[in-house]
């Protein structure tokens, strides 16, 4: 039973049974928190410890062998977590004393373990904390930057050591809470001067960002915005589909990218909402119904799958594949630990989807592919691919606010744009 009421313990809880379960923390987190009735500030508090500790776990783990005599495999589970608890406040939260820091983390242990973890938090406050040291560049930025050693090598394969630095650098930053504006119901100026604190978005022209629980935002149960990312707002204007089109979101799920589409169309035309996962459609239905959007039908499909009646039909095909994610590590920090090689089969499967998809698209109209995900297996060398077989597609270039592909493809990076790791490829068929 969860216990809701010490944000520490909330935090203990839920970080053991992700650490079994292997489900994604903000799934188990959102549960967790909507069960719960602790106060705003505590509910943060669970927050900022969990996602912190998921995130810095290879850092919070190197600190651990620095500071005790045991190894990693020979410590209790419970114990692991409460000195990763405990050190994360310590290492990273400047508003918590090391004396509260400490004592709360130690009241939250067996009375067996109390003794050892208090000794390896105070350890810790009497020993200088360095810099991690290795000749391995892998090693290296996998102490530093909390990632597994397979995808710092990745990212200098792909990117070179310098800027593999600076991106991981970027994934460092707090997440910000991206909002769409639902304009259909208000412009951005008036949603602006409603939610305290609000900022507009850079470059995508119907963006905020916020802070606080974002169900607890003026506008939410009235259905004036969505949470979306800046990168995925850029994609939808990219896109770039108008009243009256036919649009097919080929991989739809949670529907972000149909909800703004469908904005843009001024809810006139049609759009068609597939995705592998039937389950996973009442999302996209949920969310259009909250939005006031009529316009947008789900339907259960392989998007390598063709569908006869649907051929050069479509004037907006969207195809956001299924990626490997390495885009999204601020908001989705178990990746952080995944092997790359896991993903090795996603680029053939993509193209699959791509080259169905393509198919959809009437002459004259526009094909975007997309993904979350910073790898260029993945990315431009799809898209390549794919126009290497496909003459009669060609890229166009596009710009979105300060940011431009003359290429007709970019990926956009959070240590340059703001954004979520994100690649956008306009085509059109000749």
């Amino acid at each position: 039973m969860t216990n809701t009421q010490n944000p520490r313990m909330l935090a203990f809880e839920l970080l053991q049974k992700a650490e079994k379960s292997k489900q994604y923390s903000n799934i188990a987190l959102d549960h967790a928190l909507e069960d719960s009735n602790m106060k705003e500030a505590d509910k943060r508090l669970s927050s900022i410890l969990f996602y912190g500790v998921t995130e810095r776990r290879i850092t919070l783990d190197h600190r651990i062998t620095e500071l005790s005599s045991r190894k990693l495999d020979e410590l209790d589970g419970k114990v692991l977590c409460a000195l990763r608890i405990g050190l994360y406040q310590l290492i990273y939260l400047d508003r918590i004393p090391p004396h509260a820091a400490i004592n709360e983390t130690v009241a939250l242990c067996p009375k067996k373990s109390a003794g050892f973890v208090n000794a390896i938090l105070r350890a810790h406050t009497r020993t200088p904390m360095t810099a991690p040291k290795s000749d391995d560049p892998a090693t290296l930025l996998s102490l530093t930057y909390s990632v597994c050693p397979a995808l710092a090598k990745r990212f200098i394969d792909d990117f070179g050591i310098e800027e593999a630095r600076a991106i991981l650098s970027g994934f460092d930053k707090t997440a910000k809470t991206t909002l769409r504006v639902n304009t259909l119901k208000v412009d951005r100026e008036t949603l602006l001067g409603a939610i305290d604190g609000a900022q507009t978005t850079q470059n995508s022209p119907v963006g905020l960002f916020a802070s606080g629980s974002v169900r607890s935002l003026y506008g939410f149960d009235d259905g004036l915005f969505f949470v979306q990312d800046e990168a995925s707002q850029i994609c939808v204007e990219v896109l770039g589909a108008t009243e009256g089109d036919l649009m097919l979101d080929i991989c739809s799920c949670p529907g972000s990218k149909s909800f703004g589409s469908a904005i843009k169309m001024k809810d006139k035309g049609r759009i068609i909402a597939f995705d592998l996962h039937e389950n996973k459609l009442s999302l996209v239905s949920n969310g259009a119904e909250r939005l006031g959007i009529d316009i947008i039908e789900t339907h259960a499909e392989d998007g390598r799958s063709f569908i006869p009646e649907l051929e050069l039909c479509a004037d907006r095909v969207l195809c956001d594949v299924p990626c490997s994610g390495f885009g999204v590590l601020s908001k989705k920090p178990e990746l952080r630990y995944k092997d790359p090689a896991g993903s090795a089969r996603l680029p053939e499967i993509q193209l699959a989807i791509l080259e169905n998809a393509s198919r959809y698209v009437k002459r004259g109209g526009v094909l975007v592919y997309s993904t979350c995900t910073l790898l260029s297996s993945e990315n431009e060398d799809n898209v390549n691919a794919f126009l290497s077989k496909h003459p009669e597609f060609e890229l166009v270039p596009w710009k979105i606010g300060d940011i431009s592909a003359e290429r007709g493809y970019l990926t956009l990076y959070p240590h340059v744009h703001g954004t979520d790791g994100f690649f956008i490829a306009k085509l059109i068929r000749k």
